[in-house]
Order: structure tokens, then sequence, then C-alpha cells
């Protein structure tokens, strides 16, 4: 059986997702088996989708999404921030306490009742993805008397 010292490249990085997954997984144990979110609708699924989503964003794999993974959540739904935008979405989740969000406070936000600005966001690309707003395919031919 190989050693997982020696593990390099994809290996390494499949290896640390894994992990990262199955502490995740853990949290979400939690979740579950708490009185607070027993009666949410479809918990399990959600836990599921948010968990995901997180591991998505988590740029550095340090179980954190950190100033440029939010940068980089927010260009990917299409609604880029600033900086001080990214910041005062990371106070908002954490309440300030920290400068990343960690998945407990990530989950807290999106099962919670509060509605952050990241929460309807999130919440408005997966109604997005159910219809594409975008037509397929290249644009159609125009000609010159068509234009303003």
């Amino acid at each position: 059986m190989p050693s997982n010292k020696n593990l390099q490249g994809g290996k390494a990085f499949g290896l640390l997702k894994e992990q990262q997954r199955h502490k995740l997984e853990e949290i979400n144990k939690e979740y579950m088996e708490d009185q607070k979110y027993r009666d949410e609708e479809d918990l399990p699924d959600k836990l599921e989708g948010l968990k995901n989503k997180y591991a998505e964003f988590d740029l550095n794999d340090q179980d954190e999404i950190d100033l440029m993974g939010l940068k980089r959540m927010m260009e990917k739904l299409g609604v880029p921030k600033t900086h001080l935008e990214l910041k005062k979405m990371i106070v908002e989740v954490t309440g300030g306490s920290s400068n990343t969000i960690n998945y407990r406070d990530f989950v807290k936000m999106m099962l919670g009742k509060r509605s952050a600005v990241l929460k309807l966001v999130l919440v408005f690309e997966d109604k997005a993805n159910g219809a594409s707003c975008k037509p397929d395919g290249p644009p159609p031919k125009r000609d010159i008397s068509s234009l303003p």
C-alpha cells in the first residue's frame, strides 16, 4: 500500500478534498442531530448541497472561505463585488469575529432566518440554475438598418 506522505499533485489534492468533505460531513451530522434544525424541510439534501458549494469555494483547503474565495464565488455567480463589500459580507456572516467564513457560520447563515446578502445571492443562483436566462448559441446576425 502506498504511503500518503509521498503523494503529489492530483493525488494529494484529492486526498485533501476527501479529508475536507469528511470534516464537513461530521459537522452536517451535528446539524442533523440538533433540535433547532430538526423541523427544517429536506435538511439532509440542503446540507449536502451546502457542503458541496462550500467545498467548491474553499480555495486553500483550510476549512475557511477567505476574501479571495468569496471574491471568486461572487464573480462566478455574476455579481462581482469590491473588497470593501466582500469584507462587509464576511463581517455580516461571522458577526465580526473572523476574517474568514467557516463552515458552521456558512450553514447557520443559509439555514437561519436572517437574510444576509451572501445568502440571497446563493439562493438566487440556485433558482437561476433551473431556468437559463441567456439564449444558447451565437447572437443573431444584425444588419446596419437594425442598429439604433
